[in-house]
């Protein structure tokens, strides 16, 4: 039998465009203006480079619950999550330390709280980019 390549490539590019701005792109989807942010001497209301790392980590519980929760066939009326990355300097270098993402799940039936539990911690553990990255993903949700 034979076994398909589980390789994936992904391919941005990125533009400067003035200051400490640019653009990202790639193929078939919209641009996003992006810059320094404005504690390293950027711009006040564009995506940076920090916001962009915690999105992704956020954005990854999201889509990952999704997919257990469809497999599992639970029932839920809304998903919203906020996520919050601390950046600090360790050994003369930034890195981000720990993302904290607080997912809040709303359930149809409250006899699916459990299984939502059990799913949001699920989807975490199996998410590829809090998998490949070096800080500490912590969950805290809050299922209704």
């Amino acid at each position: 039998m034979e076994q398909k390549s589980k390789v994936y490539m992904y391919q941005t590019t990125v533009k400067w465009t003035e200051q400490r701005k640019g653009v990202i792109s790639c193929e078939g989807k919209p641009d996003v203006q992006v810059a320094t942010p404005p504690e390293f001497k950027g711009h006040e209301g564009i995506w940076s480079p920090e916001d962009l790392f915690v999105a992704s980590a956020n954005v990854c519980l999201m889509t990952t619950f999704l997919a257990v929760a469809e497999r599992a066939g639970l029932a839920f009326s809304s998903y919203e999550s906020t996520a919050e990355g601390r950046l600090e300097l360790v050994e003369g270098k930034f890195q981000f330390t720990t993302i904290t993402i607080r997912p809040s799940i709303t359930m149809k039936s409250g006899d699916d709280v459990v299984q939502a539990k059990e799913l949001i911690e699920k989807a975490e553990r199996n998410c590829l980019i809090s998998n490949s990255m070096k800080a500490t993903v912590t969950l805290e949700p809050v299922i209704r």
